[in-house]
């Protein structure tokens, strides 16, 4: 479903991503994980075509993604942003079908069918109330909860997340994926960057981890999620155990605080990184 082979891509004359490769199977729901800074964003502007790939290539269906035009890639993958910067005033409502935009006809306008769908994808994820509300007006969680209803009422085979429930609380973040998940048993292809390490043990089944441009690590959550690997990718001191009612492996994370003595009395504060990390790594 999509294929990405020596992907280098950036900004500027700096590559941010360094000779990506990896498949993405139709009905897989996979999440990319890294620390901040390791391209885990850079690499789903280049997947959904926003930012020009400098060499290797993105396949869609088979299909260079460059060789794809803007409303066939519209109704291949919907993509929800990380933070939406919306500036215009349009009603939420027609903020979602925009959504049906791909299927529009000629110079005709959205049909009654279109206004169904981005109903129900509003009704889906809680947003309902807001449709004749202004997207100005409306907070940050509720925006982006309008801008994962326009994903859904794309109604495309590939979701492509970037952060998605970042500026949710704890119930509503539950929401959002199990929404995902059940888009996923639907045979949805989803791919979901996080820095949520435990939300994304919970949901997806495989995890391919970014570091420095390069993927460092990619399989299944059962195969790559556990103590050594966090904390090497991390660098950090990160522990994993079961959930109490799913058995999904959750990490958790051993606070690296030590008290260190001197002749002249106690010396609090100091953190020792685990395994000789730079700092200036978490960028």
């Amino acid at each position: 479903m999509i294929r990405v082979e020596a992907l280098c891509c950036g900004y500027d004359k700096k590559d941010v991503l360094k000779n990506l490769s990896f498949h993405l199977k139709r009905g897989e729901f996979a999440g990319v994980l890294g620390p901040n800074g390791s391209g885990k964003s850079t690499l789903l502007f280049a997947l959904s075509g926003v930012l020009p790939i400098r060499s290797g290539s993105v396949r869609i269906n088979g299909k260079e993604i460059s060789r794809i035009s803007m409303r066939a890639r519209a109704r291949q993958m919907a993509s929800v942003p990380q933070k939406p910067e919306i500036s215009f005033s349009f009603k939420c409502l027609s903020i979602v079908l925009m959504g049906r935009y791909p299927f529009l006809s000629g110079w005709g306008g959205y049909s009654a069918l279109d206004v169904e769908k981005a109903l129900e994808a509003m009704a889906r994820t809680e947003t309902l109330h807001l449709a004749q509300r202004m997207i100005t007006d409306v907070s940050g969680g509720e925006a982006q909860g309008v801008l994962i209803a326009k994903a859904l009422a794309q109604e495309t085979d590939i979701l492509l997340l970037d952060e998605p429930t970042s500026s949710l609380d704890v119930a509503r973040k539950i929401q959002v994926f199990d929404l995902l998940k059940q888009k996923n048993s639907e045979n949805t292809t989803i791919l979901c960057a996080l820095h949520d390490l435990n939300l994304a043990a919970l949901y997806c089944d495989r995890l391919i981890f970014v570091k420095h441009g390069k993927i460092v690590l990619d399989g299944s959550t059962e195969e790559t999620f556990n103590d050594e690997n966090l904390s090497e990718i991390y660098e950090t001191d990160v522990r994993v155990s079961r959930h109490p009612v799913t058995g999904s492996p959750q990490a958790h994370f051993v606070p690296g605080f030590k008290a260190a003595s001197s002749v002249h009395g106690h010396v609090l504060g100091r953190r020792e990184p685990v395994s000789g990390g730079n700092s200036s790594d978490y960028g």
